[in-house]
């Protein structure tokens, strides 16, 4: 074999040879992703658990847990001189003084007219007569009931963009229905004005998802079979998420019974009566999760019929709703928009 030919031969292998060393250097230089985790207490004693992917591997703990704080002063009812604590105590108007008492109002604003009042923010005193508040009184009387609805009714509060007013000075607002899912937001978007693109925000059970992981899989949430016992859990189906926040409201957990007749903690606003019907758990996927939660509340109140029709016209909503048969078994509803991302189904649609 002549130089010439054996040189021909050779040219090829040397190419193919520097590509994998370009590669492989190219490959050890490219920063790999690390997870990075946060967990801890909010709202006295609501659990979350924060995942996100980044270079440095940098935790943002301290930050979140301050950040949780000062939402929390804002928001929460049990802190006497939060904002919403003393709009409650006021008797007209009250000025805002941070940046999340008005965003609450207007995305419950939104909700509340969607859901013909299904969603209402001032049914708390109702809440608490049925002593699923405070208050542990149960099963109060009709003449209770009758001057506690006088209070109740989300357009009885007026609000712009600089403050809040109520047309009756014992109305009260509490946000504890969209609370875990409000502060699910709050925390991802700090976290995306990191330059954090990949992660999961899950707060009290209430999360969202941006981006993958690593890998370029789906984030994925489970949902939890209703028929279980109040201190079980029992995953019925497992749901993939990218770029997307779920929230889920039932009455299989917080519930008494007096006299044989069972009592849920969700109040239908229109009536001041825990609800009756078959819907055990309304799972709502959305944009973001503060409206997640609000429409899962909302559907509970509703029922079933009422819930698919809110689903129909709205086509930024989906919903996983799992009610009871007539025969005592579990049927489920899945909207079109997340039919494709259920990974695992048990019960009957």
């Amino acid at each position: 074999m002549d130089i010439k030919t054996f040189s021909k031969r050779l040219y090829p292998l040397i190419l193919l040879l520097a590509i994998f060393i370009v590669w492989k250097i190219r490959q050890n230089n490219t920063p790999k992703l690390q997870m990075v985790e946060v967990t801890g207490m909010t709202m006295g004693t609501i659990g979350y658990s924060i995942k996100y992917f980044n270079e440095d591997g940098h935790s943002y703990a301290a930050e979140i847990d301050s950040l949780l704080k000062v939402w929390n002063l804002s928001l929460s009812t049990y802190i006497p001189a939060s904002e919403i604590s003393r709009f409650n105590s006021g008797t007209g108007c009250f000025s805002f003084e941070s940046e999340y008492f008005y965003p609450v109002l207007r995305a419950s604003r939104e909700v509340f007219e969607k859901s013909d009042g299904a969603f209402d923010p001032t049914v708390g005193p109702l809440v608490n007569a049925w002593g699923f508040g405070p208050d542990k009184s149960m099963a109060p009387d009709s003449t209770k009931i009758d001057s506690l609805m006088v209070l109740v009714g989300y357009d009885k509060i007026h609000f712009d963009e600089d403050k809040v007013c109520k047309d009756i000075a014992g109305i009260k607002l509490d946000f504890s229905a969209v609370a875990k899912g409000y502060a699910v937001d709050v925390v991802a978007k700090y976290l995306e004005d990191k330059g954090i693109e990949d992660l999961l925000v899950e707060i009290g059970g209430e999360l969202i998802c941006k981006g993958t992981k690593p890998d370029g899989q789906p984030w994925r949430t489970a949902i939890e079979d209703p028929q279980v016992g109040a201190y079980e859990r029992k995953v019925l189906s497992v749901v993939q998420l990218t770029d997307r926040a779920v929230a889920t409201s039932g009455n299989y957990r917080n519930y008494y019974v007096v006299d044989g007749q069972k009592f849920v903690h969700t109040i239908n606003p229109a009536t001041g009566y825990p609800i009756v019907h078959n819907l055990l758990s309304a799972s709502v996927f959305a944009d973001n999760c503060m409206i997640a939660d609000a429409f899962a509340t909302a559907f509970m109140v509703m029922g079933v019929e009422k819930a698919k029709a809110v689903l129909e016209k709205d086509p930024g909503l989906d919903a996983y709703l799992i009610y009871s048969s007539e025969d005592g078994g579990i049927q489920t509803y899945v909207s079109p928009g997340i039919a494709d991302k259920i990974e695992q189904q048990h019960a009957e649609k």
